[in-house]
C-alpha cells in the first residue's frame, strides 16, 4: 500500500532479556500501531552480541511463536554483518577497516547495522529501544508510593518525528549505572563528586545524581504532565549547538537520512550517543513526551508482567551484580571522556585532562573499598591510554562519518 508506514524497531543487544521485552510488549505495539491514522506495518531488528555475556545465541531465539505469527522479526545475525561487509568492500571501493565502522557489534556499530538494514529493508522510520527499559512510567504520590502509567511509546515518536529528523523521550527509574552510596558515610561527598565528575558527561552529572540520590534514593521519577503526552518541544541546542539526546527511546526519520550522522565510540568505549549528538546540528530534533522505565541493574523484571511495586528501593554496591555493572559502565564512559573534551574543547583539553587525573587519584582508592570485589584501579591507566589515542580516535569518528555518507546516499 502506497500510503502505509515501515516502522522499524531495533534492539542492540548482548543479553537474552530482549526476547522477554518483544515476548511481553508485542500485543501493545500492535494495539498502538493499529490506533494510528494510517497503516502501519511493524519489523522487529535484533543484531545480537554473544561475546557480551557470553550468551548462547540460542539465547536470543526465544520469541513466542504467537509473536512471530504476528509482527515480522528480522536478526541480523554475525554471519549476515559479515556477507554484506564483503559487499560493501566491493560495492564502495572501501578498506574492511572502513566498512567496520558502519556494520559490526558494539555500542556505535551495532546501532549503524541496524540504521543500514532498516534502509535496506526501505523503513520509513526506526525506534531504537535497549533491552533494559520498558514502555512505562513511575510517579510518586504526595505519600511516597509509586503510581504507574503505561506510554504508548510508538504512537507518540511517530506524531512528534513527522517533519523532524529524530525524536527523544524521557527516561525514569534507575536512569544511570551509579548506585545508591551514603554519602558522608561510605564515602565523603567532596570525595564522590570528583570521582563522578570525572567519569561523567554532558548527560549525566554530579548536581543530577546528588539531587536524585538524596531526595529519592537514586531513583528518578516520571512528571505527571509529560506521562501524560503533554509539553512536546524542539531542542535548539546548547550553547554550542550541540543536541544532546540518548541512545535510546530514540526516533530516525530514515525519508530524511541526508542530515543524520553515524554513531561513533572509541574502541570499547560507550558514548555512541554522545558524539552522534555533536552532529546533530543541521537536524530538526523534537523532544517527545514519552518515558521509558530504564530497569538498569535488571532488578524489576517483574514489570514487564505488570506487577508494579509500590515502591522503587535503593541500589546499593551490596547488591547482586551492582559493582561488575558501575565498573563496566565507568570503563566505557573514561574510555571515551578524552575525545569529548578533546572535540568540545581543544584549547584547554591537556588542561581538563590534568584535573581529571588528579581527580580519579583522590578518588578511586575510596571508590574500591566501596566495591571490594571489583577492579577499579585501571581506570587511571585507561584515562592516560585512551587521552594518547585521542587523535587516532578523532580521526575515526570523521571517517566513520564519511563513509555513512557514501553508503547512506547511495542505498
Amino acid at each position: 500500500m502506497d500510503n502505509q508506514i515501515e516502522l522499524g524497531i531495533g534492539f542492540v543487544t548482548g543479553r537474552p532479556n530482549v526476547c522477554n521485552i518483544v515476548n511481553k510488549y508485542y500485543k501493545k505495539i500492535i494495539k498502538q500501531t493499529e490506533k494510528y491514522p494510517q497503516k502501519i506495518h511493524t519489523t522487529i531488528f535484533i543484531i545480537y552480541d554473544v561475546s557480551y555475556q557470553q550468551t548462547p545465541e540460542e539465547e536470543f531465539y526465544k520469541i513466542a511463536p504467537e509473536v512471530l505469527e504476528k509482527i515480522d522479526i528480522k536478526y541480523i545475525t554475525p554471519k549476515k554483518i559479515e556477507e554484506e561487509q564483503k559487499i560493501l568492500i566491493k560495492k564502495y571501493n572501501l578498506s574492511k577497516e572502513e566498512v567496520s565502522y558502519i556494520l559490526g557489534h558494539g555500542h556505535a556499530r551495532g546501532r549503524n547495522t541496524l540504521m543500514y538494514y532498516a534502509l535496506k529493508e526501505k523503513m520509513d522510520y526506526l525506534i531504537f529501544w535497549d533491552d533494559d527499559e520498558y514502555p512505562v512510567a513511575c510517579l510518586k504520590d504526595e505519600n511516597g508510593k509509586v503510581i504507574w502509567k503505561e506510554q504508548d511509546n510508538i504512537i507518540k515518536h511517530l506524531t512528534s518525528i513527522q517533519d523532524a529528523e529524530i525524536s527523544i523521550g524521557y527516561h525514569c527509574g534507575y536512569i544511570s549505572p551509579i548506585p545508591y552510596v551514603e554519602l558522608n558515610q561510605e564515602i565523603e561527598e567532596n570525595i564522590f563528586k570528583k570521582y563522578i565528575e570525572a567519569i561523567s558527561n554532558d548527560i549525566i552529572d554530579w548536581e543530577n545524581i546528588k539531587e536524585i540520590m538524596t531526595k529519592n534514593n537514586g531513583v528518578t521519577y516520571a512528571k505527571q504532565s509529560i506521562a501524560e503526552g503533554k509539553g512536546e518541544y524542539e531542542i535548539l541546542g546548547d550553547e554550542k549547538g550541540i543536541k544532546w539526546v540518548a541512545g535510546s527511546t530514540l526516533c530516525i526519520n530514515l525519508k530524511k537520512i541526508k542530515n543524520i550522522p553515524a554513531f561513533y565510540n572509541p574502541p570499547d568505549a560507550r558514548g555512541e550517543d554522545t558524539f552522534f549528538s555533536i552532529l546533530l546540528k543541521d537536524c530538526k530534533v523534537i523532544k517527545t513526551p514519552v518515558y521509558h522505565f530504564h530497569d538498569g541493574f535488571l532488578k524489576y523484571k517483574s514489570i514487564m508482567n505488570e506487577n508494579y511495586p509500590n515502591k522503587l528501593r535503593k541500589i546499593e554496591p551490596k547488591d547482586e551484580n551492582v559493582g561488575s555493572r558501575f565498573l563496566k559502565a565507568s570503563l566505557g564512559w573514561i574510555k571515551y571522556k578524552p575525545l569529548l573534551l578533546y572535540i568540545n574543547n581543544k584549547e584547554n583539553y591537556h588542561e581538563e585532562m590534568k584535573q581529571m587525573e588528579e581527580y580519579l587519584k583522590i578518588s578511586l582508592p575510596k571508590i574500591q573499598k566501596i566495591f571490594p570485589d571489583e577492579k577499579f584501579e585501571p581506570i587511571l591507566h585507561l584515562l592516560k591510554e585512551y587521552d594518547q589515542g585521542v587523535e587516532k580516535h578523532y580521526k575515526q569518528f570523521i571517517e566513520t562519518n564519511k563513509v555513512w555518507d557514501k553508503i547512506k546516499n547511495n542505498i
